[in-house]
């Protein structure tokens, strides 16, 4: 948001440096994203004066030129060509110097002294678009007899300076959005060093002065999207452009002038921070009425676009047809025109949830819905109407033709929140007094109902839509009362404390640090997707898909089941820009739907799940001079997923392993306990690698974390001192059929020889003609060792043949 530094001194007594004020708006909430000087005209007509011209003779060379002599007060005349037909001697005009910069949009040009045709031209005399004061380029600019000769011209037109702040407001911080919200946040600020308060413009002077010359019949039809609706019917109205100070407020902040009324209307939403909108009254038909339509009615909006409202769109009607998106967007049929004489003003208190899903449903967002959505002053409404009304009078007469109209069936109260001085103090770290306290509450609007001793009974106005909580009232206390003024302590007092669980969030982290050392990416997704990813899916079957009743959009209609679409999302995006050697992964949430008939709370049929997902794809590793181009294969992101498992205690022998049953994968592996999976990975299914438009192998492994949590807090941490004596390798190369896996070799050898042996791994594979067709040869290591003594080769020989024999009998083994 944009606020005038001018227009801000109109409420409160400052003078203060861009510094100052950036330092004191970002302490006290209202973070300053930067601070721009503002010019009504650009370049604020620096280098232009006033001058006459004294001599005007044709140009020898040119049947258009005029050589001029022109006197700008300086020592000596300034030779000008000028092309323009009207020059001429007498004359008082805008002299551009040598030096100047013109502007001409965003382009500009500095004057140069040159000579034109074989004549020196020492400036140039102005036309008035050429110095962005008007359209026009008949000729130059001739200026009144009475102009004064070297007056600077930003003099003369009274050219405005202002400093335009630029204010990065936090959703929570709506009460912010208005002049007089930032006014009133500074006066509270000040008045802890200085007497200082702010002012808002008064109202008395508002009365009606003919109230049955405009009738008005207002109906509220839906109380629960309108909880307060004011009006008056102003009479009289001359549209015109709006005065020189108004149009420089509305430039200051960033918008254009249209016309006296709706700039009006805007002036008191960026003044008060409450929407306003200016119906013409002929449209209205003498009646107005609150209401939602029918789903798929037509209306066309301020922007010429005609939309299909929703049948919960809060819409502004006439007797026979809607005018006016309600605090969002106005009608093209019923805005204030040139022919506009009478208009009814529109001040209203409407809710929140119905205007972010309007705004949202078509893609509107307007300086009034952006206010709405995040809550405006109930209490504010009458104010702000009666302001612009009084100024629409003094602007563009008229007379206030109709008493107030205010529908507000069940006021807002004031919200009641109880905080202990103490309570305060312990939060933010320091003894600040409870007069100090009540007095930062009281700058702010908090009143105090009541005080037991330590405990103060506040009321929060209803604009303070973010302060419902102690801790809140904490906060107010401290950012009024600086965080700067918090001494920083000399020592850290901290306590150990033995915790005997788990810290899920540091084990969280813990494989989080490991996946990024090892060259992942983490992302992270929405939770709302696509309930069509899950159509013909047996493992996410679409009815257990949590819907969304009021979905934004068909591509955030449902809840995920799992982590997996929204990871294929991040690579398909990837691979579409030339990013294709892809390692990611994804801490999140999963959320399914389970009817269970005796479950008498629906709640209970409803089940989310931490899970982690981990993504590969392309290359292993980027092509390098010294890198051969490898592929990224299923063995990969294996070894990443066992990884992971020992890292979180568990022992990958004693884990169930079994090929996949998961229809999210061609093919993969489960990694268990007992009846439980712990983590399930594999390669994508080609069907939805295609639903997806990706053309490249993706691997997938899905974790289910909280499982792995819940059984990793069972694992019991055992150490045993380095042994003493060596081990010994011996290797085997064996001839099998082509149907025997390393598991089954593994689990035949640890049968067989339970106390000396300690590891069997795989080193080669190999298959050929000479083998055979339906053989194949594997190279196995055994590592030997004893704690208690060193092995002798009588023990070792005895190990193996028992290890040859037992291949022999269980799966026809041959040694090569």
């Amino acid at each position: 948001m944009k606020v005038s530094y001018k227009w801000l001194k109109d409420y409160i007594d400052i003078d203060l440096s861009p510094a100052e004020m950036d330092e004191i708006l970002t302490q006290i909430g209202l973070e300053v994203g930067g601070i721009e000087k503002f010019q009504s005209i650009k370049g604020g007509l620096e280098g232009l004066v006033i001058g006459e011209v004294k001599t005007c003779e044709p140009h020898t060379n040119s049947d258009h030129l005029s050589i001029t002599s022109v006197d700008v007060n300086g020592d000596e005349l300034l030779p000008i060509v000028c092309g323009a037909p009207n020059v001429a001697a007498g004359q008082k005009v805008v002299v551009a110097t040598v030096g100047t910069v013109l502007y001409d949009g965003d382009d500009s040009f500095t004057i140069k002294k040159s000579k034109i045709r074989g004549e020196l031209s020492m400036g140039m005399i102005c036309a008035e678009d050429e110095i962005g004061l008007g359209q026009g380029h008949d000729g130059i600019m001739v200026l009144p007899e009475d102009a004064k000769v070297g007056t600077p011209a930003a003099e003369y037109f009274n050219i405005e300076d202002d400093l335009t702040i630029e204010i990065d407001l936090t959703p929570n911080r709506i009460d912010g959005a208005s002049h007089i919200g930032v006014a009133r946040d500074m006066a509270a600020y000040l008045k802890q060093q200085k007497e200082i308060d702010y002012k808002i413009p008064s109202v008395e002077d508002f009365k009606v002065d003919n109230n049955n010359n405009l009738p008005i019949d207002v109906k509220v039809e839906n109380n629960e999207a309108c909880h307060r609706y004011s009006g008056v019917c102003i009479s009289g109205v001359k549209v015109a452009e709006s005065p020189e100070w108004l149009q420089n407020r509305l430039k200051a902040i960033g918008l254009s002038p249209i016309n006296n009324v709706v700039d009006i209307t805007n002036y008191v939403l960026f003044e008060t921070g409450q929407p306003l909108h200016a119906f013409d009254y002929a449209k209205t038909n003498g009646k107005v009425v609150v209401k939602t339509l029918a789903d798929g009615t037509l209306f066309n909006t301020l922007d010429e676009v005609e939309r299909e409202l929703n049948e919960k769109d809060l819409m502004i009607c006439n007797d026979e047809a809607p005018m006016c998106i309600a605090g969002v967007f106005g009608g093209i049929e019923s805005g204030v025109s040139e022919t506009t004489t009478d208009i009814f003003l529109e001040s209203a208190y409407f809710d929140s949830v119905f205007v972010r899903k309007t705004a949202r449903r078509h893609g509107l967002n307007t300086d009034a819905s952006f206010r709405f959505e995040r809550g405006t002053d109930p209490n504010n409404t009458i104010y702000a109407m009666k302001r612009a009304a009084l100024l629409i009078k003094e602007i563009a007469g008229g007379e206030i033709a109709s008493d107030v109209i205010d529908i507000y069936p069940n006021p807002v109260e004031d919200f009641k929140v109880e905080v202990s001085v103490e309570r305060i103090e312990n939060l933010i770290g320091k003894q600040i007094g409870k007069e100090t306290i009540k007095n930062i509450l009281t700058a702010l609007e908090i009143k105090v109902e009541k005080e037991d001793g330590d405990t103060l009974n506040l009321l929060v106005p209803p604009y303070r839509v973010d302060v419902k909580r102690e801790a809140d009232i904490v906060e107010e206390v401290l950012r009024i009362y600086g965080f700067n003024n918090i001494e920083v302590a000399s020592k850290v007092n901290a306590s150990l404390s033995y915790a005997p669980k788990i810290d899920e969030h540091k084990l969280r982290n813990t494989i989080a640090d490991m996946l990024t050392a090892a060259g992942f990416n983490e992302i992270m997704n929405n939770s709302l997707t696509k309930a069509s990813y899950y159509e013909g899916l047996e493992s996410f079957k679409q009815e257990n898909t949590v819907r969304i009743f009021n979905p934004l959009s068909s591509d955030l209609n449902a809840m995920r089941q799992g982590l997996l679409f929204g990871g294929l999302e991040c690579v398909a995006y990837n691979i579409n820009r030339r990013n294709a050697d892809l390692k990611f992964y994804e801490f999140g949430k999963s959320y399914q739907h389970f009817v269970n008939p005796e479950n008498e709370n629906p709640v209970d049929n409803y089940f989310e799940k931490e899970r982690l997902g981990v993504f590969m794809c392309g290359n292993k590793t980027a092509t390098s001079w010294n890198l051969k181009e490898e592929p990224t294969s299923f063995y990969h992101i294996k070894a990443y997923v066992e990884n992971i498992l020992r890292r979180l205690g568990f022992n990958i022998e004693k884990l169930r392993i079994r090929e996949t049953e998961n229809d999210q994968f061609t093919e993969g592996l489960s990694y268990g306990i007992k009846k439980k999976v712990l983590v399930e990975m594999g390669m994508v299914s080609g069907k939805i690698l295609k639903a997806m438009d990706i053309d490249t192998q993706v691997y997938y492994a899905d974790f289910d974390w909280a499982l792995l949590i819940q059984e990793a807090m069972k694992n019991k941490v055992s150490y045993t001192e380095l042994p003493k004596y060596p081990a010994v390798k011996r290797d085997l190369a064996l001839l099998i059929n082509k149907s025997v896996s390393f598991a089954e070799i593994k689990t035949i050898a640890f049968n067989c020889e339970k106390k000396l042996l300690k590891s069997v791994s795989l080193f080669d594979v190999y298959e050929g003609e000479k083998l055979g067709a339906d053989k194949k040869s594997y190279a196995v290591s055994f590592i030997l060792q004893d704690t208690e003594k060193t092995l002798n080769d009588k023990q070792i020989d005895k190990i193996m043949q028992k290890l040859i024999k037992s291949y022999e009998k269980q799966l026809g083994a041959e040694l090569r």
